[in-house]
């Protein structure tokens, strides 16, 4: 089975090919291609979902006809198109689910509405098989960090939630605190590299709380002082960024990954899954490896390019819908805001 996967959900326009076979649960990419408006944003600090939209509308149609080609497919061999339906940005969604609905109309293929979160909880199975259920996953991105324990496709239990900020969106917040460009992440991680995480004194928020919630709010109002005491952004040396950015990753992933072996040790699912645009964080990575080797988890990540928003996670998605029969009607639309919890 073909499937054609598309993802405009956010700042990525996204688009693949992706054949699976139904009985298996195996399949390859075919083809896949992503055009990031990071650029474009930049200039503003963060995305403006007018622009968002407008840069889709450009970009997907072409890109499609792209990807077939890259495939050395048609229409004809596409056997069904899964599109990002929510949560999201709703221009942008809109620009997603109007293409897909339109060009499944024309060329006769169904179109199944895909959650955006389910896409990236499934995109390690991109790599290889998914893990045995029931396991935990951490999926964590710009606007969202969740647990969810994923007891199956389409069973999933928020089991923990930021009360705030995001960890992805305190790491944009505290680059830009340090003259850092958007997004903030990628920057604080490369400066981190040369840091001293001791240095600055910065709070692990809710790590010794008796539950399984986030909260970034803190960190980011720690480091806003912590600037302000060393004489403010236009005093901060090199090596003053380097090190804050040091402590502020050590920070974040210490309680990212804390939280989530607390997780999977709790429900007694000793499998953990890490996945959105923080997952493919190396000083994450490293911290989870280790800490898990000591408490008897197995962790599985994607790809790092399947970390970030993708089509091919969308098509890998459907795929996996498909299989688990989940009903579909033609009464569904693009959804802004949109609950894992009510895919079951």
């Amino acid at each position: 089975m073909i499937i054609l996967g598309i993802e405009t959900s956010c700042d990525e326009t996204a688009v693949a090919l992706y054949d699976g076979d139904l009985s298996s649960g195996k399949g390859t990419i075919l083809a896949e291609q992503i055009a990031s408006q990071i650029e474009t944003h930049a200039k503003f600090g963060g995305v403006v979902p007018e622009v968002a939209s407008r840069e889709h509308l450009m970009a997907l149609p072409p890109m499609v006809e792209s990807v077939l080609e890259e495939a050395s497919l048609s229409w004809s061999d596409v056997d069904q198109i899964a599109v990002t339906s929510g949560p999201g940005l709703m221009g942008a969604l809109l620009v997603g689910t109007s293409y897909a609905r339109a060009a499944g109309m024309v060329n006769s293929v169904p179109v199944l509405p895909v959650h955006h979160m389910e896409g990236h909880l499934l995109a390690p199975g991109l790599s290889g098989d998914l893990p045995a259920f029931p396991f935990i996953t951490l999926l964590v991105s710009g606007g969202h960090t969740l647990l969810v324990h994923v007891k199956g496709i389409g069973q999933y239990e928020v089991i923990g939630q930021t009360l705030d900020d995001a960890a992805g969106e305190c790491f944009d917040k505290s680059a830009r605190l340090l003259g850092l460009p958007y997004p903030g992440g990628p920057e604080i991680a490369m400066m981190a590299e040369h840091g001293d995480a001791k240095r600055f004194k910065l709070p692990r928020p809710m790590l010794n709380r008796d539950n399984l919630n986030f909260s970034f709010s803190g960190l980011k109002t720690a480091v806003m002082y912590a600037v302000k005491g060393i004489g403010g952004q236009e005093s901060m040396s090199d090596t003053d960024k380097q090190d804050m950015a040091a402590g502020i990753e050590s920070a974040i992933c210490e309680v990212l990954v804390k939280k989530s072996i607390r997780a999977c040790l709790k429900v007694d699912a000793p499998r953990l899954v890490i996945a959105g645009g923080v997952a493919a964080n190396k000083k994450l990575r490293s911290l989870l490896d280790k800490l898990a080797k000591e408490k008897g988890v197995d962790v599985f990540l994607p790809h790092p390019k399947h970390c970030t928003d993708n089509a091919a996670m969308i098509a890998y998605a459907g795929f996996q819908n498909l299989r688990s029969a989940k009903p579909v009607t033609d009464e569904w639309d693009a959804r802004p805001r949109w609950s894992l919890s009510e895919l079951a």
